[in-house]
């Protein structure tokens, strides 16, 4: 079992920048692929980002692409999202994940492919 736990939401001006972390704790995170993924309010959850196991491999949902960037820490146990450039509809309630399944680009998006997910960190961005 794989405990993960965010931090680092908040509430921020348009334009500004937060970054998020999700520690895990139980199993070496860097054994897991990790993905970002959002609930806005009355909205789905999306998917925003994903990282492979190495950290070599990244993706990215297209509304993000060139503003938030995933990374992970292997002697820290943790997952990051860098987010710049935020916009009010990025407002949500921001969830980590990660999954026992290998890395795979083309499915990274699928919240199905992950087994363990976080509590979620709130973030707020006003115009």
């Amino acid at each position: 079992q794989v405990q993960l736990v965010e931090s680092g939401g908040g509430l921020v001006q348009a334009e500004g920048s937060l970054r998020l972390s999700c520690a895990a704790s139980g199993r070496t995170f860097s054994n897991y692929p990790a993905a970002w993924f959002r609930q806005g309010p009355g909205k789905e959850r999306e998917f925003v980002a994903a990282v492979s196991r190495s950290g070599l491999t990244t993706n990215y949902a297209d509304s993000v692409k060139g503003r938030f960037t995933i990374s992970r820490d292997g002697t820290k146990n943790t997952v990051y999202l860098q987010m710049n450039s935020l916009k009010p509809e990025d407002t949500a309630v921001y969830y980590c994940a990660a999954s026992e399944s290998a890395y795979s680009s083309s499915r990274a998006y699928l919240h199905t492919r992950y087994d363990y997910w976080g509590q979620g960190t709130q973030v707020t961005v006003s115009s």
